[in-house]
């Protein structure tokens, strides 16, 4: 309805009966247009806004019902009112009816039952589209609720958020939060189906209360996106604490109801996914800061050979693994270590812990890599018995380059030199399985090479096998950077997906 009036299209062949149609109508404050025969109304009802049709049994191409059938098939949600001068016992009233009519009036008409029966079937038909609104927006809203809290990180939260409030209104959408860190930004998105954005935007308020508050806003003061011209926009603002920043939900007032209650719905909605993400951020930053810490805290500085490592951990939506390195100069000799815990938990960062340590102290009692993995196994076997881990150990002497290695099912070291890549492979069972260990491997470093010992989070792929991720981690290894540092960045850059779902350690060694 246009201007809050409604236009009713009057069919009939008579322009004495159309005339006193309309003039009823009319006066009782409806648009009106008309049409004199079948073919014309079905052409006026496919080309403008009708909200109601008042229409004659009798018509000179097509009989009224099969008019009325046609405008139901097209527009299900428009009122057809049938009149009749001729058509008027019981056969045809139903008939008509059968046929998708809302009402049936026999002539002679009152101007009053007219009015009156208009009014009754607008009133029906625009309390059932706003019902099948409601249901389709608390439709979409549920799917964006379930993208927000499965969304990976906040960048995917509020990409998910404004993406889902502009299906739910069909229009352009906004939606501002405040990350763990402190940082503000906000999700755009053009309209349903247009890709969203996440740019930094900030909002200066204060004293907003705890819970949902909705206003209405100039479109300038939210200028992150095309607003539909001559419209305002209608912000609700969600706070679900106190030491919270509120966030906002911004969409053009047009598409809003009585009470808005489904933008109030969505801004809880969202502050309760962000108030979700923002603590399993604050929590992953704290395991991540405490596994950090059970790592080596520098690397030593050894004569002849360039040191590197990389770690990183996986994203913030998965929790903190089992990963670890160990690099330590012991009786003239660099020990390297490096291993994997099966699960990913706070608790596999602390066996992760219990292991390093166990092979440091090992390795200060002069044991050999294989003698070193033995009593590991045995220690974990009888105080972690539930326990499995890969790991890689070898003893490195510097001036000779000999490098003594044993691995209990762990991938196998890389040498790269002058382009050429090779893989060190030792078969042999994890830590925490009673099984016999093959002897240790002996080789040696040659002057100008480099030996690469790294986890599965920097070649597994869910869309490839591990020999895929094998051979690529070949190919990128051909060629070493001569800043070690810089190789160990380039590999992770190259090899490890945008969202790291696993742990990724990588040590590097080259001799010089």
């Amino acid at each position: 309805m246009e201007g809050g009036r409604a236009t009713v299209l009057v069919v009939d062949d008579s322009r004495t009966k159309r005339y006193l149609l309309v003039s009823w109508l009319s006066r009782a404050g409806f648009e009106t247009i008309e049409a004199e025969n079948g073919a014309e109304a079905l052409a006026r009802v496919e080309s403008e806004r009708v909200d109601l049709v008042v229409l004659d049994v009798r018509l000179p191409d097509l009989s009224g019902f099969e008019v009325c059938e046609r405008i139901k098939v097209s527009h299900p949600a428009t009122p057809v009112i049938h009149v009749s001068a001729h058509a008027i016992d019981v056969v045809d009233r139903a008939q008509g009816l059968t046929r998708g009519a809302d009402a049936y009036l026999a002539e002679p008409i009152e101007p009053e039952e007219l009015v009156a029966t208009a009014h009754a079937v607008l009133r029906y038909y625009q309390a059932r589209q706003r019902a099948e609104l409601l249901a389709e927006r608390l439709a979409a809203l549920a799917d964006a609720t379930v993208s927000m809290h499965a969304a990976p990180n906040f960048v995917r939260l509020l990409e998910a958020a404004a993406a889902g409030a502009a299906r739910i209104f069909k229009s352009p959408a906004v939606v501002v939060a405040e990350t763990f860190e402190g940082d503000c930004l906000a999700g755009v998105v053009a309209g349903p189906g247009a890709d969203p954005s996440v740019v930094p935007w900030l909002v200066e308020e204060s004293g907003l209360p705890i819970g949902a508050t909705v206003r209405v806003d100039e479109p300038g003061a939210w200028g992150l996106v095309d607003w539909p011209a001559g419209d305002t926009v209608t912000v609700v603002a969600a706070r679900l604490r106190e030491d919270r920043p509120p966030l906002y939900v911004v969409v053009p007032t047009a598409t809003q109801t009585v009470r808005t209650p489904v933008l109030v719905q969505l801004g809880q909605a969202v502050a309760s996914a962000v108030e979700a993400q923002r603590s399993f951020d604050e929590e992953h930053r704290i395991a991540v800061t405490l596994q950090r810490s059970l790592l080596p805290r520098r690397l030593p500085e050894v004569a002849g050979l360039d040191l590197a490592v990389r770690y990183e951990p996986a994203s913030a939506r998965t929790e903190v693994g089992g990963d670890f390195y160990e690099l330590v100069m012991l009786d003239g000799h660099l020990l390297m270590a490096i291993g994997d815990v099966a699960g990913h938990s706070l608790h596999a960062a602390t066996v992760m812990a219990e292991l390093r340590h166990a092979v440091r102290a090992y390795a200060v009692e002069g044991h050999q890599p294989g003698v070193i993995l033995d009593r590991v196994n045995e220690l974990m076997r009888t105080l972690l018995p539930n326990e499995l881990a890969t790991i890689c150990v070898l003893l490195l002497h510097p001036g000779s380059g000999l490098i003594r290695l044993a691995s209990a099912g762990h991938l196998p070291a890389l040498v790269s030199v002058d382009g050429r890549v090779e893989f060190i492979q030792q078969s042999a069972p994890l830590l925490g399985v009673r099984a016999p260990r093959p002897p240790d491997l002996e080789f040696v470093l040659p002057a100008g090479a480099t030996l690469v010992l790294y986890t599965d989070g920097l070649i597994e792929r869910r869309d490839a096998t591990i020999d895929e991720g094998m051979a690529a981690l070949a190919a990128v290894a051909t060629r070493v950077d001569d800043d070690l540092d810089r190789f160990c960045e380039r590999l992770l850059v190259e090899l490890a997906p945008p969202e790291i779902h696993d742990d990724v350690a990588v040590v590097a060694v080259r001799r010089r």
